[in-house]
């Protein structure tokens, strides 16, 4: 088939790159009721487009970008569904090219929460708003209702909002969808809520490595008790694909697919983005951290296979005499460290909003994960909660919901931490999130003796906690005398 020109003015909205994620939006957008102009570099993809989808709804195809922008009615707003990076900054500037003043150009890809930041100023510089977008739902959600964290101006929001809130996923009657804030913040929170996906991942795996190694389950008996986990606090939408993925039997050869599949997990980029970032910004998501390193672990085969045939280890034999008393430890310790890695993802929004001038409402952030995304869950209305009752809640786990939960399950969280150390199971999630809090609630911390030891080799200096001031003892002198700087 040939595209035709399109008559001008004559779609609401367009999307431009017509691959999975684009293509299920724009079809999300027809759906509700947007005359939806369509366009991609390669002019096939389009027409393959329509010859699919064509008959869904009122689609208006382009077959340039000059054609695509001259569909959208004023003021234009053109949604760009490429890859993150270079690919993004060129279509950008084609559209911007072409655009008016009060334009709105949209990137709801993957993209660093920087380059949204460095592309708005440059739009702003020319008239034009640059709305970066977090879209969270993978292809399903994109189709039938993501998450949507749309940044950028308000006054771009007034005119994409009420679309974007239309077509995302909808919790008790409410949109899963809000405007973030100024430039970068939709991005930055859409690469936090992956960080904590990554520990939330992470963390149900360990789970499930210790069910399997110590009681000797079967993946279909292990996603039986995931079912059952569901039903309660711990009700999400990664335990529920987790009980499915257990389930799936591979046909050719009868076997659970979990064991068939390759035990090396890729990752494209959002995790470690979030913990470069706190790192930036000195905020502790050991989490997200270690979710990440677990990655780069399993993908390292060189280094396994050399670490698997010289140490054979020297490990305790499971002996649990209670299988249904060491389930239920190891649900009460998924739940603990699945409250530290959100709480150490907020703290990192907390932290990001002061450092960028951000105004971000966290307990609106939390009700608009509560459907669409990744990490949907049944405690993200708890974490509402715990904001709209202290707005400046410095810290998410010491709310009363969830400090009264993590002290219930606090020693079965130990126990379990202490069984994968012991049979040799690594849980670094699990270990890291209780090495956190054990910081955190900590009276006294041995970075006083690091402190010392800075200012011995570096004249770093330190405080006292006797009397104000900041010192310095003369280590090389003789009687190291210590003087006030």
């Amino acid at each position: 088939m040939t595209i035709e020109t399109p008559a001008p003015a004559s779609a609401d909205i367009g999307v431009w790159g017509m691959g999975v994620m684009g293509s299920n939006l724009a079809r999300n957008l027809a759906r509700n009721g947007y005359d939806t102009a369509v366009g991609n570099r390669t002019e096939p993809r389009t027409e393959r487009f329509i010859q699919k989808h064509g008959s869904e709804a009122e689609f208006v195809p382009a077959p340039t970008m000059e054609d695509f922008i001259a569909s959208l009615r004023p003021p234009r707003v053109g949604i760009i569904m490429v890859k993150a990076g270079a690919p993004t900054d060129a279509v950008m500037e084609q559209m911007a090219n072409l655009m008016d003043e009060g334009d709105i150009i949209v990137d709801c890809g993957n993209s660093l929460f920087t380059d949204t930041i460095r592309r708005e100023k440059w739009c702003r510089d020319r008239g034009l708003h640059f709305v970066g977008a977090g879209v969270s739902g993978g292809e399903e959600g994109a189709l039938w209702g993501p998450s949507i964290m749309p940044g950028g101006t308000a006054q771009s929001y007034k005119r994409l909002g009420p679309m974007f809130e239309k077509i995302s996923a909808h919790v008790d009657g409410e949109p899963c969808c809000m405007h973030i804030g100024a430039d970068g913040a939709g991005h930055f929170v859409k690469m936090v809520h992956n960080g904590i996906e990554y520990a939330d991942m992470q963390v149900i795996a360990e789970a499930y490595d210790l069910l399997r190694a110590g009681l000797d389950l079967s993946p279909l008996q292990i996603a039986d008790i995931f079912d059952r986990w569901n039903e309660g606090e711990l009700n999400s939408y990664l335990i529920e694909i987790t009980a499915q993925v257990l389930r799936q039997v591979d046909e050719e050869t009868g076997k659970p697919l979990v064991d068939l599949i390759v035990d090396a997990a890729s990752q494209k980029g959002t995790g470690k983005w979030t913990v470069q970032n706190a790192l930036d910004l000195a905020v502790p998501v050991t989490g997200i951290a270690e979710a990440t390193m677990a990655r780069g672990a399993s993908s390292s085969q060189e280094s396994r296979s050399l670490a698997q045939a010289r140490f054979k280890g020297q490990v305790s034999e499971w002996n649990i005499t209670d299988p249904d008393a060491f389930i239920e430890d190891v649900r009460q310790a998924l739940l603990a460290s699945k409250i530290v890695a959100y709480s150490q993802g907020f703290d990192q929004i907390t932290r990001a909003a002061t450092e960028y001038g951000w105004d971000i409402d966290r307990a609106g952030l939390a009700q608009i994960w509560r459907g669409g995304c990744i990490i949907r869950a049944q405690f993200l209305t708890d974490i509402t909660r715990a904001y709209e009752a202290d707005s400046t809640l410095a810290l998410l786990m010491a709310g009363d919901y969830f400090a009264e939960r993590i002290e219930d399950v606090e020693p079965a969280w130990r126990r379990i931490a202490a069984a994968g150390v012991q049979h040799g199971i690594p849980t670094p999630v699990f270990c890291s999130t209780l090495a956190y809090f054990d910081q955190i609630r900590a009276q006294r911390l041995p970075a006083s003796l690091i402190q010392g030891q800075r200012d011995f080799f570096g004249a770093h200096t330190y405080q006292r906690v006797d009397k104000p001031g900041v010192y310095h003892t003369l280590w090389a002198q003789e009687g190291r005398p210590e003087e006030r700087q």
